[in-house]
Parts: C-alpha cells; structure tokens; sequence
C-alpha cells in the first residue's frame, strides 16, 4: 500500500500588504521559538531517521538561500522560521537532529517535529517517524543540554519565556482514520475526534510539566481541500472539495477549542490559544484573487494533483511562479501562503501568548 504523507495543512495563502503587516509591542522579548507536531514544523529532523517520508531533494527548499533542500516540506521557510523573523530572534530555526547543530542556535530554539506524525500514537506508525512521545523525549534531552550550556536558571528562564508552535491532526483523520482505516474500525468519527482531543491535552501538558507557558496549537484547516483530497474523492475533472472532511474538521475545532480553553484555566501562569485557521483558509480558497492567488486547487510541483514528498522529486517540473499559488506540493502550502498566516496568528493571536 501506498502511504500517504499527509501533514497538517494550512492551506494559507494571501499577498502581505504593509498594511496587514503587524508590531508585536516594543518590550516583548522571546528568547526562543520552539516547534512539535508534523511536517508543516518539521524543520529537517526526518532527514536523520530512518524513513521514508522525507524531502531533502529539489526541487524542495528551492526558494531558500542557496537553493539547497534543508527537509522542509515546502519552497523555502516554513511558520517556525516566520514566527522566529517576527519576533526578532533569528531567520531559521533549524531541525533538533541536525548534526551541524550550534550552541547558539539551541538558546534560540529548535524543531522537534516530524513529518507523518499526529497526536494518535498510531499515526504514522509503519512510516518509523518521530512520535510527540519520541518528540518530548527529544525536548528532555534538549533541556539537559541548555542546562549545561546556560545554567539552570537561565535555562528555567529560556523554557518559561519561549514560544511553543504545535501544529499536528490532520495525519490522524486523512492517513490514520480515512485512508488506512485503522482507527476507523474502532471508533465513529465523534468518538475518534474525542480521542484526538484528549492526546492532544495530554501532550500540551507534559510540555507544561517541561517548562514551557505560551504555546499556540495550531487547529485544522479545510482537509477536504487539500489538493490530493480534490484528486482522490473530488472527482476527476471537477475535483472539488470533500464536504465530509471538511464537516470533520470543524467539528474537531469546535472540541479542540473548549478542550483547550477549559486546561488554559488549570495550568497557573500559562499562556495556551487554540489558534482556528479553519474559516481565514477557507475564505483564502473561496476568495483566492482577494489574496493575489491564481491557483488553490493546485500545488506548484508536478501536475499539482498529486506529487508530494518522493513524487515531487529533481524528475518533476515545477510550475512557472510559486507565488502565484497557494500549495507548493498537493499537501503543503508555499511561503507565501505560510506567511499571510503567519501574519494572521501574530496579529489576532500573539499578542495574548506574549
């Protein structure tokens, strides 16, 4: 069987008018930005495991520096390396596992996450990814070496004061409950989402336990439009959005907001935002020329339909003008798409984490 590398998708997409550009105020200092979940975070760190779902090949990252792919699943930055420019900390955050790794770069924050993950421990299993458990064992390494590096009190002071972007989920519906059918032998889709919720305060949790205070999840965006959705049950020439994923996904936000607004309460001193994307990618898609988007249905590499990660490979054309579309690959969004969001989270969400 052919696996599905499906991460969570933002769908984003918008031109960045100067207008739209936001300040964070002049006395928030963050001293890093860290990221778990999926590949939409996942800054290189499945280029050093053994699987398959990697990108460290062009024409990924072709937009980046020097053109070199890095392992991020898209043309250049990625929302790390974005909410790491808007806070003034450093224009890349780099993967967790990178060999080249510096001490300067762990004071400024790293990537745990991993391409094919979800917050169900079955997701992505026959992938050999990194799991949110593997991904805070990684984090409590981390930490022993911040120690080391800063002393404990500095390090303290690192972890409570730092960003914590995690984006995870839509692994868990369209690989794990969708496609494969593993979960869905097992539990209706309200049952499921209700298990999706409950992984999901849990891990927020032990991050809490580890240190950090202002974390943002990321909820899910319209998983029925994704581009291989479209292609795989839109229908062949119409390809059109998938309602009933679509209807999933927004359940699971409404569940993913209460859940996390009810633990904000419980864990003192914590700044934690459910951050709902679902209705901001939705109008980007409907009202793609408001955005200065061509083409939503589409991803830039190969025929768009279809072609991710392995499939969008040095073999495969790219198309003419990424920033003209929303989706770099039929699974991941362009920077340009990435930063339209990014400028959303800073302006209506940030403020309150900070």
């Amino acid at each position: 069987m052919l696996y599905v590398v499906v991460c969570h998708v933002l769908l984003f997409s918008a031109c960045i008018s100067e207008a739209y550009k936001v300040k964070l105020p002049e006395k928030v200092v963050v001293p890093a930005v860290y990221a778990f979940g999926d590949s939409i975070v996942d800054q290189g760190n499945n280029n050093y495991i053994a699987t398959t779902v990697k990108c460290n090949f062009p024409p990924y990252g072709k937009d980046l520096r020097d053109a070199i792919p890095t392992g991020r699943f898209s043309n250049a930055k990625t929302p790390p390396d974005l909410i790491a420019e808007e806070l003034g900390i450093k224009g890349l955050i780099p993967a967790y596992l990178d060999p080249n790794l510096k001490d300067e770069d762990l004071k400024t924050g790293v990537s745990f996450a991993s391409g094919g993950c979800g917050y169900d421990p079955l997701t992505g299993s026959a992938l050999s990814i990194l799991h949110l458990s593997d991904q805070l064992t990684l984090f409590q390494e981390y930490i022993e070496k911040l120690k080391s590096l800063v002393g404990k009190q500095e390090a303290t002071h690192i972890l409570n004061n730092s960003f914590y972007m995690v984006v995870a989920g839509s692994n868990d519906f369209l690989n794990n409950y969708y496609v494969t059918g593993f979960r869905k032998h097992q539990y209706d889709i309200n049952s499921y989402i209700d298990h999706i919720v409950s992984w999901a305060s849990n891990f927020v949790q032990e991050l809490y336990k580890l240190g950090a205070r202002r974390i943002g999840v990321m909820g899910l965006p319209p998983l029925g439009c994704v581009p291989f959705q479209r292609t795989l049950l839109g229908g062949i020439i119409s390809r059109v959005c998938v309602d009933e994923y679509n209807q999933d996904a927004q359940l699971a936000n409404t569940k993913f907001g209460v859940a996390f607004d009810l633990l904000s309460k419980t864990l003192p001193q914590s700044k934690l935002f459910f951050i709902d994307i679902y209705n901001l990618v939705t109008d980007f898609i409907v009202n793609s020329t408001k955005y200065g988007f061509e083409e939503v249905e589409k991803g830039c590499c190969g025929t768009g339909t279809i072609e991710v990660s392995a499939l969008c490979n040095k073999y495969s054309a790219t198309c003419e003008d990424d920033t003209k579309y929303l989706f770099w690959d039929s699974f991941h969004p362009t920077e340009k798409g990435y930063r339209i969001v990014i400028d959303h989270v800073i302006k209506y969400y940030m403020k309150n984490l900070l």
